[in-house]
């Protein structure tokens, strides 16, 4: 997280503790809409079993930008900028995710109806977009993270233990520490319909994964790869094609 990145959505030192925390959790300095958040978050947030996932599906749906039919939300899942996070219809977030949709201008994070996102998993935005498909499954512990935009194709399968990225570029070139650098993205990061990531796969920033592609597990997609193939290794290299069309 670049120093000027924290100042925009953290606030400035001169701000009241309460708006700092607003803006990092609600997206906005707003009593109610904190107080709402809080309330709801205290009390059902961590509630397990069938009168848990009840409570959330009841009186979740205000936080969000869109909540569908059938949604069901886990234990503690850490919500950052709900009004930016949309879900469509039979969504199930597992216990301990994250999605954080924060940034000032991003339209948010978007998950497809029929979606899956397993325990621990976090989606989160830093002023970029997330789009995932239909029917889209996401194993446990995986990462996605984006600057400027990830979109997942539908009927995709990522296994556990992934980290896709759009973003995370820094200028080796300043000699400013990197920690006050702000990390920039050179374009949007692509999966295509189909796919299917094995586990502990990398995908960075500005790369494009073709429709039916099937990447081996630990391989590192550092440049693009085209529809129907295999590809495995360190950086991913195709190793034959899955079938012709």
């Amino acid at each position: 997280m670049g120093n000027a990145y924290k100042v925009r959505e953290m606030g400035t030192s001169s701000e009241s503790l309460w708006k700092r925390y607003a803006k990092l959790t609600v997206g906005k300095a707003s009593i109610p809409a904190l107080i709402k958040y809080e309330f709801l978050t205290f009390f059902f947030g961590n509630l397990g079993g069938a009168l848990g996932l009840f409570l959330r599906k009841r009186f979740y749906p205000s936080l969000f930008g869109s909540f569908g039919r059938g949604v069901m939300i886990g234990r503690n899942v850490t919500l950052r900028h709900p009004h930016k996070i949309h879900l469509s219809d039979n969504v199930i977030i597992d216990d301990n995710c994250v999605l954080d949709a924060k940034g000032e201008d991003n339209e948010g994070v978007f998950l497809g109806k029929d979606t899956f996102i397993g325990r621990n998993t976090i989606i989160y935005t830093k002023g970029g977009d997330i789009s995932i498909g239909d029917n889209v499954n996401i194993g446990v512990n995986c990462d996605i993270y984006s600057k400027n935009l990830v979109t997942i194709g539908k009927n995709t399968m990522i296994a556990a233990y992934c980290y896709v990225m759009s973003g995370g570029q820094y200028d080796y070139s300043n000699p400013q520490p990197f920690a006050l650098q702000s990390s920039e993205s050179k374009g949007p990061t692509e999966i295509a319909e189909n796919c299917w990531l094995g586990s502990k796969v990398l995908v960075t920033d500005n790369t494009k994964i073709g429709a039916g592609a099937v990447i081996g597990a630990g391989a590192v997609v550092s440049t693009d790869i085209p529809a129907n193939v295999v590809a495995v290794g360190i950086p991913a290299k195709i190793v034959k094609k899955r079938f012709e069309k």
